[in-house]
């Protein structure tokens, strides 16, 4: 049985306490690289060793994912009920409890499958809103053979850029987010690698691409930054800057960009492949099982070394891609923050402007729901008869006036942005005064609020001694600093009755994150 991390057991226990509370489907939301399949593996084992009739289905959309799903499971449960159903993987097998099925070839099985009471999704975030669709008419289909059937959703990135956060939303699959462990938090935990930006020399204009469907039009795209005026000088940066890292994994628009890419790093002298959707799965598994050995350098790609692609080793990571889905940017900065023997972080080589275009990765969310707008609409002014008109139209309904058409947005110079939000500028904040309060949440714990106040603004920090795992560690911390020696407080109210005894800190470091700015170092 393998030994869990703390998070993945709170993980776990998250979806058993939602479930004692509540009928709907709850959302996981863990990081890439932090071991989702050992959680579902793990849930699975705990499930059918305590309820043994239990049947289950995993499904997801990629192979590379069943078959890890499958090897999670299996590697700590050998005896595990499961089987595989996947045409991909020449496997169709539904004779087990658990079975591990690509989408395409089991969404017309929910009648071989029978009674499944479990049905967890993994990377839940590519399933559409629209019912019709492979998802939606498997689980409708299961839900009329069994009205009761839980559905678990698993993602690192909780939205989707046409549709906003996968719980939001009167057609939403799923109801609420049941856990959440942060990409910073698991970095800063040790459990991922951090991911270091670069300023480039070189830039792509992509001022003359069009956007369709919230993303850059891919053939406009591709005509627009294959150039060789700006493959050479990029090429030239990523060996500047990746001589002496071991695994460079670069993105590109489209396949002669890939080719193209890959063609401009043999010629300067290094080993390099490339992989489209097109590349036949036997040529493209060589390819990748050569870049994981280390015998390539170099893997240029299009579109398929997102989701699904684990390789621990890859230190660089070069993006010759713009993208306006902040899922799909996460993604693609997810392949370098696994860990790896020897590897002390993951160089971001942005020469698309996305770090500049979504913003550090542990900030990112989804785009807001009808409803939870503050009620008033995005308005524009005519310049031509001064008419107040909604934002998103073309001609003035007043005098007829053609507003030009919107710019995508464009990231002028190379990015420089922060990937995580500990890359960003902190500044010292002087304190006049400092305030506990008790803070209390439903279903949680209750944490002690910390209350900073520098001048006419407040900083608050939440310290949670009653919590567990590392919220629970912080908290220790904290209060060590301020009462070295002392025997920490066993509860919120003991804490309370100690707090005016605590030293008040000169002056604290501050931070931005999201709309917020956190506490991160003091001095007393």
């Amino acid at each position: 049985m393998i030994e869990l991390r703390p998070y993945q057991t709170e993980a776990i226990d998250a979806i058993y306490s939602y479930f004692m509370g509540a009928d709907g489907n709850p959302l996981i939301v863990l990081p890439t690289g932090t071991g989702k399949s050992i959680v579902i593996a793990e849930f699975l084992r705990g499930a059918l060793g305590r309820w043994p009739e239990t049947r289950a289905v995993m499904v997801t959309h990629v192979k590379e994912l069943i078959q890890q799903n499958h090897a999670a499971l299996v590697r700590d449960w050998p005896e595990a009920p499961a089987g595989i159903y996947s045409a991909g993987l020449g496997q169709k097998d539904l004779s087990g409890s658990i079975t591990c099925a690509g989408i395409q070839s089991i969404y017309k099985r929910a009648y071989e499958i029978q009674n499944c009471d479990l049905l967890i999704v993994d990377e839940c975030h590519l399933i559409p809103r629209n019912a019709d669709t492979m998802y939606g008419r498997f689980i409708k289909e299961l839900r009329e053979i069994n009205p009761k059937l839980k559905v678990i959703g698993f993602t690192a990135t909780p939205f989707r850029l046409d549709s906003g956060e996968l719980h939001r939303g009167d057609d939403a699959l799923f109801t609420d987010i049941a856990y959440e462990m942060s990409i910073l938090d698991a970095v800063e935990q040790g459990y991922l690698s951090e991911v270091l930006p670069k300023a480039m020399s070189t830039t792509l204009d992509v001022s003359s691409v069009g956007t369709r469907g919230g993303e850059f039009i891919a053939s406009d795209l591709e005509a627009a930054i294959d150039q060789d005026d700006v493959n050479g000088p990029a090429v030239k940066e990523i060996i500047e800057y990746g001589h002496d890292r071991g695994s460079w994994l670069v993105y590109c628009a489209g396949v002669k960009h890939a080719e193209h890419v890959a063609e401009t790093i043999r010629a300067a002298g290094y080993s390099a492949g490339w992989v489209t959707g097109d590349t036949p799965a036997t040529e493209r598994a060589c390819i990748l099982n050569n870049f994981k050995a280390g015998n390539l350098r170099a893997v240029v790609n299009v579109n398929v070394l997102t989701t699904g692609f684990d390789a621990p080793g890859v230190d660089l990571i070069a993006m010759l891609r713009p993208t306006k889905s902040p899922g799909l940017f996460i993604q693609m900065v997810g392949r370098g923050t696994r860990l790896a023997s020897g590897k002390e972080d993951c160089l971001l080589l942005d020469f698309a402007g996305n770090t500049a275009r979504h913003g550090p990765i542990d900030m990112i969310k989804g785009k807001k729901e009808k409803g939870d707008e503050d009620g008033v609409a995005p308005t524009k002014e005519c310049p031509k008869c001064a008419a107040i008109c909604f934002a998103g139209c073309r001609t003035c309904p007043q005098c007829d006036f053609k507003f030009p058409e919107p710019k995508p947005e464009i990231a002028q110079a190379a990015a420089t942005d922060a990937v995580l939000s500990t890359q960003l500028k902190a500044v010292w904040e002087n304190i006049s005064d400092v305030q506990y309060f008790l803070h209390e949440k439903i279903g949680k714990p209750p944490s002690m609020r910390v209350s900073y106040r520098c001048g006419l603004t407040f900083f608050n920090e939440w310290v949670c001694l009653e919590h567990t795992g590392y919220a629970h560690q912080k908290a220790v911390r904290w209060w060590r600093t301020r009462k070295p020696g002392e025997k920490t407080p066993p509860s919120i109210s003991a804490a309370l009755n100690d707090a005016a005894d605590l030293p008040q800190p000169r002056r604290i470091l501050v931070r931005p994150a999201g709309k917020y700015r956190e506490v991160i170092s003091y001095e007393f």
